[in-house]
């Protein structure tokens, strides 16, 4: 299974549908909010959601759906980064409710060379993510320093810092 990209595979114009989708659940929602302390009801209380709003119902928080298109880009785009370095826009462009499925792709918009070591570059893309009936949900941008495989050979590897396996003494 590929995990990311080095700065040579990666084709402006390329786009990479990630997969496979992730249902999104009441529990995910609320957990979400949770953890980030976001306990606006619009996301947690069903009886608020239902008669106070023009949706009628909970919407997912945004940032649990950019937070998931995030990590679904990982094996596809930031799998062998370096650092994310920049975070141009995000968009949330229509809601999301409990049941939904989302999906995700991202397109390679350009990559340039690092300026300060010939050992990495900086590629800069779009993650687009939508529901199921290709509703788009979420759009942002993103630039992201990865390694060249100069860097990936010099630093051990496809996986560098994976333990060997040690056989038993019998």
């Amino acid at each position: 299974m590929q995990f990311g990209r080095t700065y040579e595979e990666f084709e402006v114009g390329a786009t990479y549908k990630h997969w496979p989708g992730k249902t999104v659940t009441e529990y995910d929602d609320h957990l979400f909010c949770l953890l980030t302390m976001n306990h606006h009801p619009l996301h947690m209380d069903t009886n608020y959601a239902e008669n106070t709003t023009d949706f009628g119902r909970n919407v997912v928080v945004g940032n649990y759906i950019y937070s998931l298109l995030l990590g679904m880009s990982v094996p596809d785009v930031s799998g062998k980064a370096i650092a994310n370095l920049e975070i141009e826009s995000l968009k949330h462009v229509a809601p999301t409710f409990h049941g939904d499925t989302i999906y995700g792709e991202t397109t390679v918009l350009d990559k340039t060379p690092s300026k300060s070591k010939n050992d990495r570059g900086i590629v800069y893309v779009e993650t687009k993510g939508y529901k199921q009936d290709g509703t788009l949900v979420c759009v942002f941008r993103r630039k992201v320093m990865v390694p060249t495989e100069t860097y990936i050979k010099e630093r051990g590897g496809e996986q560098p810092g994976r333990p060997q396996l040690k056989e038993q003494e019998k």
